[in-house]
């Protein structure tokens, strides 16, 4: 798993080849096979390992920002963000996983380590008044779309950091409008 890591980080999928993987991870192709059906299965579960990773550092990035559930929400959304910038979160999460998954696939493991930590704030923030009482999931479906489609903005570019500080502004915005229309009112 890290050596497929490393390469589909570095290169790709497409341009990464199990001849190449099996070389670096010092195995055998019949130990790859052993563990993975094919290539797209082992990605399928390097994806998985970022996201899973990626999710735990939402989690503390929020954990850090102290018992504001406000501040907890914005840092685990502004670490997703800075997460962006890594190479291989760009490669392997934003570019690869949709095209070599598919979209419903990708989606759904997508959705399975960050879709819980945005429900879980916004209900923290509706039950304490800091939103508009709403239903919760729905919600939560169009912010990890934006927060996503920010990344994929970040990785598209050419400058980066660049785009990092913009879609960062942009989210900032956009959560201070859920703010401002909470404060106490049906949605």
């Amino acid at each position: 798993m890290r050596a497929a890591r490393a390469l589909f980080a570095r290169k790709g999928y497409a341009r990464t080849g199990t001849e190449e993987i099996v070389r670096r991870a010092r195995v055998t192709r019949g130990a790859l096979y052993h563990h993975f059906r094919d290539k797209q299965d082992l990605f399928a579960a390097v994806f998985d390992e970022v996201e899973r990773a990626l999710g735990a550092a939402c989690r503390a990035a929020a954990e850090a920002a102290g018992s504001d559930p406000w501040a907890r929400f914005r840092a685990g959304c502004h670490a997703y963000l800075d997460a962006c910038l890594d190479a291989a979160v760009q490669q392997i999460v934003l570019l690869d996983a949709p095209v070599v998954l598919g979209w419903r696939e990708w989606r759904r493991i997508d959705a399975l380590h960050g879709l819980g930590l945005i429900e879980d704030g916004l209900r923290s923030m509706v039950e304490r008044g800091l939103i508009a009482r709403q239903p919760v999931e729905p919600l939560a479906h169009l912010l990890l779309g934006a927060i996503t489609e920010a990344g994929m903005m970040i990785a598209g570019s050419k400058d980066v950091a660049a785009a990092r500080r913009t879609v960062g502004r942009s989210l900032d915005h956009l959560l201070e409008a859920l703010r401002a229309r909470g404060r106490g009112r049906e949605a």
